[in-house]
């Protein structure tokens, strides 16, 4: 992933005016702050500064035209899995509510919704918490077009809902984009990475790390000298936000990371920060800072642990794949009408579930309170044990 300028396409210069002044909000921030700010904050700023962070801006993420593509853009049968698992959740509660958690361009709401009307188990509200009024506006518009006489049913919020919450929470790609500290085990001990401007551009600096909390959870991975990686404080902090608003129900999670033993091994010993800008994956946050994707695989531990804290049962862990194929993938998409339309949804499942492309590397984890009976998207393989006991926070 040795990726210069050079090597990516040239932005036009509204898109490059936009991550100049971003530049400079960031360069002012780090001279209010001494010096330096924490990879975390960068990474927020990058991502959600208002009018000029990646996603708070207007320029398009997702699909061919965008710098990524989804499973929901894929092929319309991931949302109908996903639905199938939300529909088993909503009987079991005799009813309840939807809320999808940063909800990308609609489609998977659209999606979903025509699917749990198919099984005549319809949310009472499908609720979008989208703090992106761009992205808000582009999924009103494509629910208007695809699903009117749902859309009624379709209810955005600013923030999280109030305490009391019965049915299914749901987030797709959301934790990987969350800010994480990054940091590296030096000789002398563990040291923070923190960003600061040399002459013209951003640049790393090792320093003592910036909170207690930080420290505690880098001494605790016990890594060798050299080893660089990343922790996110902001992941568990929602994860155990959302469960205490959780009266019952079920709170499903797709996203590409692993297990913590697995994310911490040797073999990724320079961390997993990645970087997406027109469908280029690169390593370096610093390149066309506003314009390009920054994430890092999700610690499913810590989610686990998370979850655990806030007295939520752990009740199914499992690839993309098994997932999938646990919510009738296969038989989906052998049930069409005509010889293009299967071609077509097998060439979607192999991108949804091989593991070169995003069945292997892609996780779902369920966390439930209230719910006793076994989740169908687990069915086919549940694999909580290597998530490992012992390693819960």
């Amino acid at each position: 992933m040795n990726i210069t300028l050079a090597n990516l396409p040239a932005p036009d210069a509204e898109s490059l005016e936009v991550s100049r002044r971003l530049v400079e909000l960031i360069r002012s921030e780090i001279a209010g702050c001494g010096g330096q700010i924490s990879f975390a904050r960068y990474m927020e700023l990058a991502l959600y500064a208002p009018g000029l962070g990646y996603y708070s801006a207007g320029a398009r993420k997702f699909g061919a035209s965008g710098d990524f593509v989804t499973a929901p853009e894929i092929s319309p049968l991931f949302a109908r899995c996903v639905a199938r698992q939300c529909a088993q959740v909503l009987r079991e509660l005799g009813g309840g509510d939807m809320l999808e958690a940063g909800a990308g361009s609609g489609a998977l709401a659209c999606d979903a919704l025509q699917e749990l009307e198919r099984m005549d188990c319809l949310p009472r509200h499908y609720f979008i918490l989208e703090l992106s009024a761009e992205l808000r506006a582009r999924q009103r518009a494509l629910i208007e077009q695809r699903v009117p006489h749902l859309a009624p049913r379709v209810q955005w919020l600013d923030a999280l809902p109030p305490a009391g919450f019965r049915g299914v929470m749901f987030a797709n790609e959301l934790l990987d984009a969350m800010p994480v500290h990054r940091f590296r085990i030096e000789e002398s001990g563990a040291s923070e990475l923190y960003v600061t401007w040399q002459d013209t551009g951003f640049a790393w600096r090792a320093a003592k790390p910036g909170s207690a909390e930080l420290e505690q959870r880098i001494a605790a991975l016990d890594l060798a000298p050299g080893f660089a990686g990343e922790i996110s404080l902001s992941a568990r902090a929602w994860i155990k936000s959302v469960a205490e608003l959780l009266e019952a129900g079920l709170i499903l999670l797709v996203d590409y990371g692993f297990p913590r033993r697995e994310l911490y091994h040797p073999q990724r010993s320079q961390g997993t920060l990645l970087c997406h800008y027109r469908h280029r994956a690169h390593g370096d946050p610093f390149l066309y800072p506003g314009l390009q994707d920054i994430t890092a695989h999700v610690d499913f531990t810590a989610v686990a642990g998370a979850a655990h804290e806030a007295g939520m049962r752990v009740a199914g862990y499992a690839t993309q794949a098994n997932f999938l194929l646990s919510c009738g993938l296969a038989e989906m998409a052998a049930d069409t009408v005509d010889t293009r339309t299967r071609v077509l949804a097998a060439q979607q499942v192999r991108r949804l579930t091989l593991p070169d492309e995003m069945g292997e590397v892609f996780k779902a984890i369920a966390l439930t309170r209230g719910l006793d009976a076994p989740l169908l998207g687990f069915a086919f393989k549940d694999d909580r044990a290597r998530l490992s006991s012992r390693l819960l926070p």
